[in-house]
């Protein structure tokens, strides 16, 4: 839940100017609008600050700018004026304040070293330039010194130190021999990164005189030469026999032989140092060991990890290198060198500091006389930076005064600007690492509206889509807006047009009565001003007759429709494509008007053609498979694939082109209709082929385009109708010469993942599209319509690069190029990126509800401003709940439902209300990082709907001539119900309804006794509940009255106590029946009843079944069979076979489950009919208290599990019965006691 908080009286008007700066003026990008109006100077381009010329060249200076009218130029100089009109040297060229030193002709370099600054002005003020320090660059000579030879022991570390002259800018150092080969390095030996030349150990391959360290100056494309270097290593043999022959055989002599030693650091000395980087430079720290074996370098952050995707280790994991440090990279970095023998470390404590840094840099402010407003400057830096503001390059306080500004910190506020209120103003943030300069002009204009869209521009649109009219604008104060269609017409307004802030009149849904003139006008206080534009919409584009799935024989012939119905004033395209790609370029193929034809269909012609029909407002299309099938076999003839080509031969080889000849393999009765040829690139993706080209099958010979740095290979593969020879022997391999890329990256995308950056990504070259090595890539990018520089990086071969520190989705310019050891490619092209995007700033207003009816509504509001959505406007969010149902007093937790509309649709459908209740809702906008605040919230009611069906109804207490009715309330009453409608109508025998009567009963009863039934009858029964909209579902339900007892006689029956069923014959069919079990028991007499009625008689027919066949057929099957069985019989008797002990013993069933006889005075129990399998005694069944009807007049009854019971001195049954319907599960309890009366009897339910 989001809290209010309150503002501070002393900041409450820095906030009301914050609120009004956001409404400012913005100057569209209209050139002749851009020529007409007044504007303080901006510069446009100026040199680097550290500016490191070549003293054998001219000095450029630059100074761009533009303003109105057109600004003048004039600099200083360490501080000041420098007039150029007193030194021949030096002119500034026209209309420009960029400045050009002759050093060609005289002039000395040296002589111009300096701190210069331009300054451009108009009347509307001065913009200052950058402080530009102008530094010739120096390439100083290696100073003479002599060199002694290093004379060093096999397994000794060595030091190489260049010592380089200090040049400006510093010089590249490598090290290399007489013949201008650079010196292998290796975990033993390398560079470090002050140039010396590092020996972990020395072997007695190092031997050599001449390791010679050179210093490239880049600026002045001179290369200085130290004197070689001589390095003798004596091996361990050697040194013995020196010492041998220089001593008695009496003296101790001899050379340790090389041992392993521990490792030991070269550089840094001692266990830790210190090193200082600035924000966003890279991190080199080096360690560099000595020891055998070889120490192996090993780096870790203390109490971190290394930052990912931006640690590289660099010279055999000697250097960590870390790109774009920030002040989060600060710690302690180990580095650790171990061997077999042990370990050596050191500790760098990095300290990240950070020059100044832009948070919010001031941005130009255009302003109507009486507005207000605010030019913000804020940095970040460590330690942070001081903010000085200047105007029109005067510090601020000693600038003239201007009573509508005053000064708050890092924030210039403005009150009710006049005209000479415009000037420059200059943010300074420095700190001792650097400084930031920021020149943003205030502007006050009065102008009257000025419309910038053409007069009579005509808009054409397809029907049911948007339309969008244009009235760019300008004019301060900024202009009103209002349309009208004709010239004549009323102002147009409400929900079907859409009025955006630029102007622009938004038709969602254009219809054909949409087409006519619309008239736009712009009036302020100092005028008015009005265009005409011409709207017509058009019919769209149908495809009637759509293409059909089609299979078709090889060789025969196929057509496709595609029958269009378009726009009379619209000229229809009709494209065919097959698998999306254009169709082949064969005669076969015949494009009608309305048709596709297909002659002489091959296997390669199966696949998906589309019809595709363009006009210049619209497009549609339709496809259809086409699947060819085999053509009937001819046997006469076997034809298969061709056999793969052979003797390939590459012949004229040049640096892009090669021709490939080759000898055809056997066609195999099919012609070879083309040959493909594909390559291998062994030197980038060796054992991947690829397609080349492909040539028709008369040709043997191909003339092929190469492409820089790839090591070829080529086969051929023969293609006939029926299919793909195997591949070629691989030809002789070509390695063609590198050179420059020839292309850029594609796919270059510019999309922000935070607010504050812009990832700029790129699908990256193949290695054979890298035309030679070393292939990295330039990033560049600029804030789009800011007039920035381009700022630029080159990146290894990655696909990948983020800017840091941009301002919140701002639209920038983004090309990325390629470039190699030997150059780069060519100018890439520009594409439009967004730095990320932030959460919207404000929530949708004018929220508005519609009730349709009781379980749909409509809700509206008005779209946010483009500038608060702060990303791409993806749509709008409705989150709406239920608070409660006004039949129901009861509140309940109800999840909210969520409805998103996409795009800048300003209103929506709520379906699936529930009726007559109370509901909530708000709106959010959505961008691509997700919602904004919600809108106050809104509360609307649904209408009274129909209630749903009566929760249950049952029918209780049947008697001769009535029947009891219960029921419950509808569990959805959806408003006030007001009535019950009850509708009965009795069934007779053969399920026939009888009159239908109707009754309505208040809504406050629950139970109601029906009277004067007939006696013995089934009834139906319809139920359901009204409210004031109308009548709900209905329920239904049956029963029947129970039979007049008065007129019946009763019919009993004994039954054996261990029977738990009986059956009940000649009853007469569809007639009602009351039954009553009882059972006598130790503990008395019980019983219970119940009625049930007996189905409706069927009719049968008497067939005589000895006359019928298959009656016949049977009795001479089972004939068969039985004859068969005693020969089987017979034949295992004479074999001697005798029958299993098992099968006699179930020949003759266990005696105590076999019935008894009639004499015993016992019954035998009933076994089932479908199991055969005997119950135990003593158990006890499953009841369910029904008597249930079955198909014949012999039906069982299902018995339960009753009341325990006792005979009467009579035998008549005593208790009570009870009118349950339902089955129970059994108990499943059983016994082995002999039977009583008491748990023998079961009782019908």
């Amino acid at each position: 839940m989001m809290k209010k908080r309150s503002i501070p009286a002393s900041k409450a008007s820095l906030v009301l100017f914050l609120c009004q700066m956001i409404s400012a003026l913005d100057v569209p990008l209209d050139s002749k609008l851009l020529e007409e109006l007044l504007q303080p100077p901006t510069i446009t381009r100026q040199s680097p600050k550290d500016y490191i010329v070549d003293p054998r060249e001219n000095i450029v200076i630059q100074c761009e700018a533009k303003g109105k009218p057109p600004p003048s130029f004039s600099w200083t100089r360490n501080g000041t004026h420098f007039d150029i009109d007193k030194d021949a040297q030096v002119t500034m060229k026209p209309n420009s304040g960029t400045l050009v030193i002759n050093i060609m002709n005289g002039g000395k370099a040296e002589a111009y070293e300096g701190i210069y600054q331009c300054t451009a002005r108009n009347e509307r003020g001065a913009a200052i330039s950058n402080n530009i320090v102008v530094r010739p660059s120096r390439s100083p000579l290696w100073t003479k010194e002599r060199l002694e030879p290093n004379q060093v022991r096999e397994g000794d570390s060595l030091v190489l130190h260049c010592r380089p002259p200090v040049g400006l800018p510093p010089p590249i150092i490598f090290w290399m021999d007489n013949a201008f080969q650079r010196l292998p390095q290796s975990e033993r030996v390398s560079q470090g990164l002050n140039g010396d030349l590092y020996f972990s150990n020395v072997q007695p391959e190092d031997t050599r005189e001449d390791y010679i360290c050179y210093a490239r100056f880049n600026h002045t494309q001179t290369i200085q030469q130290k004197q070689p270097i001589s390095v003798k290593v004596f091996s361990m043999d050697s040194l013995n026999d020196t010492i041998a022959a220089n001593l008695s055989d009496t003296d101790i002599y001899g050379a340790k032989p090389v041992t392993q030693r521990q490792p030991v650091l070269l550089t840094p000395t001692g266990s830790t140092s210190t090193k200082v980087e600035l924000r966003g430079n890279v991190l080199l720290l080096e360690c560099i060991a000595a020891g055998i074996p070889t120490p192996v370098i090993r780096w870790i952050k203390e109490g971190g990890e290394l930052p990912a995707n931006r640690t590289f280790f660099e010279n055999f994991k000697k250097t960590l290198k870390i790109i774009d440090v920030s002040e989060a990279d600060s710690g302690n970095y180990k580095c650790i060198a171990r061997n077999t023998l042990g370990s050596a470390h050191h500790v760098i404590s990095v300290t990240v500091k950070a020059a100044p840094y832009w948070i919010t840099a001031p941005r130009n402010l255009v302003l109507s006389p009486g507005e207000d407003g605010t030019l913000i400057c804020r940095a970040n830096g460590n330690p942070k930076p001081n903010i000085n503001w200047l105007a029109n390059g005067v510090p601020i306080a000693i600038a003239p005064e201007d009573p509508s500004r005053r000064v708050d910190g890092d924030t210039i506020i403005f009150s009710h600007v006049q005209e000479r209120s415009s000037s420059v103003y200059q943010c300074n943030a420095s700190n001792e690492y650097g400084y930031l300069l920021a020149n943003a002009f205030v502007n006050v204009l009065a102008e009257p509206p000025r419309i910038l869209t053409p007069a009579n521009k005509l808009y054409q649109v397809i029907a049911d889509s948007p339309a969008l009219l244009d009235c760019a604008y300008f004019g301060s104060p900024k202009p009103e807006i209002e349309w009208f269609k004709g010239v004549k017409g009323s102002t147009l307004h409400g929900n079907e047009y859409v009025f955006h802030d630029n102007g622009t009149l938004e038709i969602p849904v254009a219809q054909k009565d949409s087409t006519g003139t619309y008239t736009c006008v712009a009036r302020n206080e100092l005028g008015k001003i009005q265009n005409e534009v011409q709207l017509e919409v058009k019919d769209p584009t149908v495809i009637i007759k759509q293409p059909e799935y089609k299979v078709i024989q090889r060789y025969g012939q196929v057509s496709f429709e595609c029958i269009i119905k378009h726009d009379s004033t619209l000229l229809p395209a009709v494209i065919w494509l097959k698998d999306h790609d254009e169709l082949p370029d064969d005669e076969r193929f015949l494009v009608g008007k309305d048709n596709l034809t297909i002659m002489n269909v091959t296997d390669k012609d199966d696949g998906t053609y589309t019809c595709i029909v363009n006009t210049t407002l619209d497009s549609v299309s339709a496809s259809a498979v086409l699947t060819v099938v085999a053509a009937p076999p001819t046997p006469a003839i076997i034809y298969a694939r061709p056999n793969p080509p052979f003797d390939l031969e590459l012949t004229g080889q040049l640096e892009r082109s090669i021709e490939l000849s080759w000898i055809p393999g056997d066609e195999n009765n099919s012609p070879i209709t083309n040959f493909v040829i594909e390559y291998e690139d062994g030197l980038h993706e060796p054992g991947v082929w690829h397609y080349q080209t492909e040539v028709p099958g008369t040709q043997t010979t191909v003339q092929l385009k190469l492409s820089p740095y790839v090591n070829y290979s080529f086969r051929v593969i023969a293609v006939n109708e029926i299919g793909r020879s195997q591949p070629s022997e691989p030809s002789e391999q070509y390695l063609t010469k590198s050179a420059n890329p020839d292309e850029n990256p594609s796919n270059v995308q510019g999309i922000g993942s935070e607010p504050d950056n812009l990832v700029i990504t790129w699908k990256s070259l193949k290695g054979f599209q890298s035309n030679g090595p070393g292939l990295q890539y330039k990033v560049s990018w600029r804030q789009k319509d800011v007039d920035d520089e381009w700022t630029s990086v080159i990146v290894a071969n990655v696909s990948k690069y983020i800017v840091s520190g941009t301002p919140t989705f701002v639209p920038y310019e983004i090309k990325v190029q390629a470039l190699n050891d030997l150059g780069y490619a060519p100018e890439p092209s520009e594409v439009i990126g967004h730095s990320g995007e932030d959460l919207p700033m404000v929530a949708p207003g004018n929220v508005q509800v519609h009730v349709i009816n009781s379980t749909l509504a409509k809700v509206h509001w008005d779209p946010v401003p483009v500038k608060t959505v702060r990303g791409h406007l993806q749509g709008y969010k409705v989150y709406y709940w239920k608070i409660q149902s006004l039949s129901r007093r009861s509140r309940r937790h109800v999840e909210k439902k969520i409805l998103t509309f996409r795009g800048n649709k300003t209103f929506g459908m709520l379906p699936g209300l529930e009726p007559y209740s109370s509901y909530k809702l708000n709106v959010r906008v959505v961008n691509g990082k997700g919602e904004g605040p919600a809108s106050p919230d809104k509360v609307f009611k649904t209408p009274e709907g129909v209630p749903s069906s009566p929760s249950f109804l049952k029918i209780t207490n049947p008697t001769l001539d009535s029947l009891t009715l219960e029921w419950g309330s509808p569990t959805h009453p959806n408003g006030v119900l007001t009535s019950y409608i009850l509708k009965f109508q009795p069934i007779n025998n053969t399920h026939e309804l009888g009159p239908l009567v109707e009754i309505r009963i208040p809504a406050n009863e629950s139970s109601l006794i029906l009277k004067n039934l007939n006696y013995s009858t089934r009834y139906k029964f319809y139920f359901n509940a009204q409210t004031s909209v109308g009548s709900g579902s209905q329920i239904t339900e049956e029963a029947v009255t129970i039979m007049d007892e008065g007129k019946e006689d009763w019919k009993k029956e004994i039954v054996n106590g261990s029977r738990s069923f009986f059956v009940l014959k000649g009853l007469t069919p569809g007639t009602a029946y009351k039954v009553r079990v009882g059972a006598e028991g130790l503990s008395g007499f019980r019983s219970s009843e119940d009625v049930f009625e007996t189905g409706p008689a069927m009719a049968s027919r008497q067939v005589d079944i000895a006359t019928q066949g298959w009656f016949i057929g049977l009795m001479c099957a089972v004939a068969l069979l039985i004859l068969i069985l005693l020969i089987v019989c017979f034949i295992r008797r004479n074999k001697g076979g005798k029958y299993p002990v098992k099968e006699k013993e179930d020949a003759h069933a266990d005696p105590e489950i076999q019935p008894m006889k009639e004499d015993d005075g016992t019954f035998g129990e009933y076994s089932d009919a479908e199991d055969h399998k005997p119950l135990k005694k003593g158990s006890r069944t499953p009841s369910d208290r029904t008597v249930k009807k079955e198909d014949s007049d012999d039906s069982l009854v299902d018995y339960g599990e009753g009341v325990n019971g006792q005979f009467n001195e009579d035998g008549s049954f005593i208790g009570q019965y009870s009118g349950k319907k339902e089955k129970e599960p059994a108990e499943g309890n059983e016994s082995s006691e002999a039977p009583s009366p008491v748990n023998a009897m079961n009782s019908f339910v």
